[in-house]
């Protein structure tokens, strides 16, 4: 008989989006099941992995009362499974997860911190959210880091006193090269796309790709975009000198008409954007937000540049993807921005929360040729020597394997 692990998250697109195809990898050795909120994101899930999935309905944000529901649920479904691990990969899910697996006696119970909220938030609700988190780890039997960045800041805030282990170079899920590879969009439908987004050949394309929230950056983001001044089809200079040293003798990239297309989720709840960020998406001709693709590489494909100027992250899979479709990349200096990419190499590292940074940015990939294409010819390199999926996989498969040898060797 294999040994039963289920695999939790929140909502069902992490599971679906971060997990693809690592469940149905697992289920050739153990048998997976797939847990979250309901949703077609879970339906898929269990169709594309071949596993089994439950529904037990979590909310992202603080809510007491629906939160007892959850873990109550979470806690039946443990004693009828009578899972060997529970291994969870979500903020609320990890919570409610350890909780009731510690209640229901789950042997090891595993989370994966893919980010933290509490070193950006200040008073109280800090507080509240250390504490949660140190709740967390104090149900949790073993805890795994995303990146060094996450672990750095699990040891400053004193959240646990247990050991923390990052597996393999830190991404959850690593990247399918053969599938975000460059050669994997035709020329014929990267024309196509550029001709319905009216994407002219000489534009430069920046791109990002997650939810436009404000924590992603994208308030800096569009007032960055606001001062690329575009005059008779070239790119014009900013009135602050610091800007315009960046000028460059280069004739192709001068000519060059920024565009910045935007791919991914409006979310008006939880962190939503300034009116005025908001007024500039609708109103700037220049700007392209066309929502939540399932798909991006064809965004990317058509894309010079990811930019991703979030306030914080675990370890970002868009970086990778991105690196992958042979882009360079401007980030933050968060947690797992500045561990993936290199500065000057593969793309530049910007401070968190500066406007000015990205313009700077954005500016200097446009207008130096050398500079762009070095950091464009680095891009796919860097990430296969360190994030090919199969290193990622096997590295979690060998501390299953090893967590469960202890456990039977104890019993």
């Amino acid at each position: 008989m294999k040994t039963k692990i289920i695999r939790i998250s929140t909502v069902p697109i992490s599971l679906n989006i971060l997990l693809k195809g690592q469940l149905k990898f697992l289920s050739k050795k153990f048998e997976i099941i797939g847990l979250s909120s309901q949703g077609n994101d879970l339906i898929e899930v269990g169709k594309r992995e071949e596993i089994k999935t439950i529904s037990v309905d979590m909310e992202r944000g603080i809510s007491p009362f629906k939160d007892l529901i959850s873990l109550f649920k979470l806690y039946s479904q443990f004693r009828k499974e009578k899972p060997t691990i529970v291994h969870s990969i979500t903020p609320k899910a990890g919570l409610l997860t350890m909780l009731a697996g510690k209640m229901a006696g789950v042997p090891i119970r595993m989370h994966t911190f893919t980010g933290l909220i509490f070193p950006n938030r200040t008073g109280l609700l800090q507080k509240l959210l250390i504490k949660m988190d140190q709740l967390l780890c104090w149900a949790a039997t073993n805890i795994y880091p995303e990146g060094n960045g996450v672990k750095d800041d699990l040891i400053k805030f004193k959240i646990t006193s247990k050991p923390l282990k990052v597996l393999a170079n830190g991404n959850v899920n690593g990247i399918d090269l053969e599938f975000f590879s460059p050669a994997q969009i035709s020329p014929e439908k990267q024309e196509q796309l550029k001709q319905e987004l009216k994407i002219n050949e000489n534009d430069f394309v920046f791109i990002f790709v997650g939810r436009l929230v404000g924590d992603k950056g994208i308030n800096e983001l569009v007032e960055a975009f606001q001062k690329l001044e575009i005059r008779d089809q070239k790119l014009g200079i900013s009135s602050e000198p610091q800007i315009s040293s960046l000028q460059s003798p280069i004739s192709n990239s001068q000519s060059r008409i920024p565009k910045l297309l935007l791919v991914g989720p409006l979310e008006s709840e939880l962190d939503p954007l300034k009116e005025e960020t908001l007024k500039e998406i609708e109103n700037n001709e220049n700007i392209i937000s066309v929502g939540f693709q399932k798909d991006v590489r064809s965004y990317f494909a058509i894309a010079n540049a990811l930019v991703f100027p979030s306030y914080r992250e675990g370890f970002p899979n868009v970086v990778i993807q991105a690196g992958a479709m042979e882009l360079p990349s401007i980030v933050s200096d968060i947690n797992g921005c500045n561990e993936i990419i290199v500065e000057g190499k593969n793309g530049t590292i910007i401070p968190v929360k500066d406007t000015d940074s990205v313009l700077h940015a954005m500016q200097k990939l446009m207008v130096d040729k050398d500079y762009y294409l070095r950091l464009k010819n680095n891009a796919r390199t860097l990430i296969q020597e360190r994030y090919e999926q199969s290193v990622v996989w096997d590295a979690l498969l060998d501390e299953y394997n090893s967590l469960i040898n202890k456990l039977e060797t104890r019993n």
